[in-house]
């Protein structure tokens, strides 16, 4: 998503849901990112954050978890 110059565009909310387990693939059961995603995600910049996020829908609707 492009912002008009001089727009600044706030920060996307991290997707954690306050259940913070990794399994052994290394994702979270809650938020569905890897450790690495989530310890980065404070120094990532939006278009990053969507990447992950698209990443993160992905592997729930790969795991049955939404539709």
């Amino acid at each position: 998503m492009k912002t008009e110059p001089g727009h600044i565009e706030k920060p996307l909310r991290s997707p954690c849901v306050s259940i913070c387990v990794l399994d052994e693939g290394d994702l979270c059961v809650g938020c569905q990112r890897t450790g690495r995603e989530i310890s980065n995600w404070g120094k990532m910049d939006n278009e990053q954050r969507r990447a992950v996020l698209a990443k993160t829908e992905q592997r729930a609707r790969e795991q049955g978890l939404i539709r």
